[in-house]
């Protein structure tokens, strides 16, 4: 499973058990997320979580990297059997945005950033499994 973390909303994305072809599954609220994992958990397995990595061009972390350390901290508490990794989300919501127009996606559906999140949790997931 992997994350697009965000302030208000998270994009998720899953992959096959082969770990293969990573799909996007849902953007939430990020305040339900551990809502949706006790759910989600409880029915599918997930073997390990990736979470984007907001770097600056300059290499510099994002100010978002604060609440996401602090999500890390509560997700190792709740699920300590599964491990955490991180990959550069650089550029990702840029490849989401080309990704839905070269889709065919209508500028009016493109305004819902929610796609635009779980399709970024894709992009992270599939980058990760192709350096495995």
């Amino acid at each position: 499973m992997a994350l697009d973390f965000g302030e208000k909303r998270t994009g998720i994305a899953v992959t096959d058990e082969l770990q293969i072809i990573a799909t996007p599954v849902d953007t939430l609220e990020t305040k339900e997320l551990f809502n949706f994992f006790e759910t989600y958990f409880a029915k599918e397995k997930v073997s390990e979580l990736v979470i984007g990595l907001p770097m600056k061009f300059s290499g510099e972390m994002n100010p978002i990297e604060n609440e996401i350390q602090k999500f890390i901290l509560k997700f190792k508490q709740s699920y300590p059997q599964i491990p955490i990794y991180r990959e550069n989300e650089m550029f990702t919501s840029k490849m989401a945005l080309q990704t839905q127009i070269s889709g065919g996606m209508k500028k009016k559906d493109r305004q819902s950033k929610g796609s635009l999140d779980k399709i970024s949790a894709t992009i992270i997931l599939q980058s990760f499994l192709s350096k495995k």
